[in-house]
């Protein structure tokens, strides 16, 4: 079932398995306002079972470009377009989102961003990684971190 992500009203509708599903509630809620605020975007959310493809992009772009193989399962994603910006992210068990941003036109800009939900730990597979710190009234403390896409996917 597709979920409609409240950013005024939080829930953890489909995150209720994560040891931190309040504050990945919050993350989910935190990139929900933020897609509405700039974009006017609606966002929403299926769970994993239903977004087998879109799981499946963005783990082949992290295996492909850093060898990374995320051993939380996912619990939620989604893949929308914006001014010509293919969006995916993938919600996982252990309170990490991560979003693929993927310019379609070819001189764009293309990154992978992680973000660690507030009470979780940084994750082994992503221990090279310096995470840096984001307050937020929906989400608490964000950890974040980065890397540019170099190849096409």
């Amino acid at each position: 079932m597709t979920y409609v992500v409240d950013f005024t009203d939080v829930s953890t509708v489909g995150l209720e398995s994560s040891p931190v599903a309040a504050a990945l509630a919050g993350l989910r809620a935190n990139e929900a306002r933020y897609f509405k605020n700039k974009y006017d975007h609606v966002f929403t959310v299926e769970p994993a079972s239903k977004s087998k493809a879109t799981i499946a992009w963005v783990s082949g772009i992290l295996e492909s470009e850093r060898s990374i193989v995320i051993a939380s399962p996912p619990l939620e994603a989604t893949e929308f377009e914006v001014e010509g910006i293919r969006m995916a992210y993938v919600f996982y068990q252990s309170g990490l989102s991560i979003n693929v941003m993927y310019t379609l036109a070819d001189a764009g800009k293309r990154a992978v961003g992680f973000k660690l939900s507030d009470g979780m730990e940084v994750p082994e597979e992503l221990a090279s990684f310096k995470f840096a710190r984001q307050k937020s009234k929906l989400a608490g403390t964000i950890r974040g971190s980065y890397f540019v896409i170099k190849g096409e996917h």
